[in-house]
């Protein structure tokens, strides 16, 4: 049974669809405030977080939608975790926006009571989306996927993608010595320096957005990869192969997001490792080769012997 299968068993969840149109609105009003609204603020359009937000939390909800819908059994934790984030994230999503419009920032802002309180309920919107992620991720543990690839996917997905959410908090403790600023992304440079197109991450420090958002989009990778690999190769390779693939590359992945995080602590951008950062890309990069190599060797082994 293919996750296509199953997923066309069952409804996908309405709230977390819900959540999925309603960001993806967002995103077109963030975007037409890119263009109609000339305000900068920390270097960058002040339409880009919620621009930037609203895409994220729409992939997000969609993805959350299909993997419900595709486990074998309906989870009541997972559904009602599914519906904790909807209400959360319409949380975070709303501050946001409302402190775009007041013309101020809405992460770590504690200059006034107001936008002291305003963060405080992010906060704890976050912790709470962070343990309702995680009782989905057990759900998913506990349950028998059939396709093995699939299940790797999945598993590892939400699982690294609590990874990502755990690099977020190293943000919340940054020092900055500015009044009413309690965080920062940067490291070694203020917020609102020279960042790259787009993404804003910082060119001349580390950035702690880097190691959050390639943890956080692993709950969009490792599905498609096993999707990819089952479209696109599976009259090449078993199912047992795909599994492999996946899990190796999952693991590499799940290494990948500390050791972003670990060059962004040493303040050094991302397209400007030093000799140590480079050599850990390196082994990270030989180690996930020679396990994808290991696995199609075996594979084709394994075909010869069946012929």
């Amino acid at each position: 049974m293919t996750t296509v299968e199953v997923s066309e068993a069952r409804r996908w969840s309405r709230p977390l669809i819900a959540l999925t149109w309603a960001s993806a609105a967002l995103a077109v009003i963030a975007g037409i405030g890119l263009l109609a609204d000339a305000r900068i603020l920390t270097g960058v359009p002040i339409w880009l977080k919620p621009f930037k937000f609203a895409i994220s939390f729409a992939l997000y909800g969609w993805t959350l939608a299909w993997l419900l819908s595709v486990l074998p059994r309906r989870s009541r934790l997972a559904e009602r975790a599914g519906a904790v984030i909807v209400g959360v994230s319409v949380i975070e999503l709303a501050i946001i926006v409302t402190q775009v419009i007041r013309g101020t920032t809405s992460h770590y802002n504690q200059t006034t009571p107001l936008n002291s309180t305003l963060w405080s309920a992010m906060g704890i919107s976050i912790m709470v989306l962070f343990l309702a992620h995680l009782a989905i991720a057990v759900t998913a543990l506990r349950q028998r996927i059939p396709d093995r690839a699939s299940a790797h996917a999945i598993r590892l997905g939400l699982l690294i993608s609590l990874l990502g959410m755990l690099a977020a908090f190293t943000m919340t403790n940054r020092q900055t010595g500015i009044e009413g600023l309690g965080g920062a992304h940067s490291v070694g440079v203020p917020d609102g320096g020279p960042g790259m197109p787009l993404t804003g991450w910082s060119t001349v420090g580390g950035d702690l957005r880097i190691g959050h958002f390639v943890g956080l989009h692993a709950l969009q990778v490792l599905p498609f990869l096993a999707y990819a690999l089952a479209r696109w190769a599976g009259t090449r390779l078993d199912q047992v192969a795909r599994a492999r693939l996946v899990l190796v590359v999952g693991v590499a992945y799940g290494v990948l997001v500390p050791l972003l995080t670990w060059q962004a602590l040493r303040a050094q951008p991302l397209l400007r490792p030093d000799g140590l950062t480079l050599v850990a890309f390196a082994a990270l990069a030989a180690a996930t080769a020679i396990g994808i190599g290991l696995v199609l060797s075996r594979s084709r082994e394994s075909r010869m012997v069946s012929a």
